[in-house]
């Protein structure tokens, strides 16, 4: 009982401190979910959503997976998207991932590990696709941080053909999504220049932003 005593004793100390700043917190947020924004990211306990960016509970509506993988055929994701996109009204979705993702890294080196290698198969399916670019990268290290990069361009391009997004944009709704990337080694994200706005040409702006990617790289 020694961990359940543990982290009880932490939520409490927590909750003590979120109430002392702001007495009326958990009675206002139990009342309504108004987030202005959808996170997509990992399931990597290293990547927590909210403390990334300085938001508070209520303020992040979160879905996270191993590799923050977007596919068609995953209907919790999909609900997720509707939900936020038709129920909360959000019109920003953040597709998040990292440098050092063990599912990437497993995905790029074919480690054969069970259930996962079906969902990791994405994964690799976006490495096949950009193979070239991969041929003149030094080491492993350098390959599974394009391919980390890669993999986020993927999701958003894959969030941007769900048919709540496209729904949304076809009655005016202004929606976008877009791909950022977190640093494990100093906590920073960075813009992977794949934006999608209402109107734009994804296909165009996953050119450029793969583009930009292999730069980066020195592929």
């Amino acid at each position: 009982m020694t961990v359940q005593r543990d982290l009880f004793a932490s939520n409490r100390a927590w909750a003590k401190t979120i109430t002392t700043n702001d007495p009326d917190f958990f009675q206002k947020l139990s009342r309504q979910q108004r987030p202005e924004y959808l996170w997509i990211g990992c399931a990597d306990s290293r990547v927590p959503a909210n403390e990334i960016v300085g938001l508070l509970p209520g303020e992040l509506f979160v879905h996270r997976n191993v590799a923050n993988v977007v596919v068609h055929t995953d209907l919790n994701c999909l609900s997720v998207i509707q939900y936020a996109v038709e129920v909360l009204g959000i019109d920003q979705i953040i597709v998040t991932g990292h440098y050092g993702c063990g599912g990437v890294i497993a995905a790029l080196e074919q480690r054969p590990l069970g259930l996962i290698d079906n969902w990791l198969r994405h994964i690799q399916d976006i490495h096949r696709r950009h193979e070239p670019l991969f041929v003149p990268l030094p080491d492993g290290a350098a390959r599974a941080n394009l391919l980390c990069e890669l993999n986020v361009i993927e999701q958003v391009a894959n969030v941007c053909q769900t048919t709540m997004v496209r729904d949304a944009w076809e009655r005016g709704r202004p929606l976008t999504v877009r791909g950022w990337i977190y640093g494990l080694a100093d906590g920073l994200l960075q813009d992977l220049a794949m934006q999608v706005t209402r109107g734009d040409d994804p296909n165009v702006i996953y050119r450029q932003a793969v583009a930009a990617a292999q730069l980066r790289n020195g592929c």
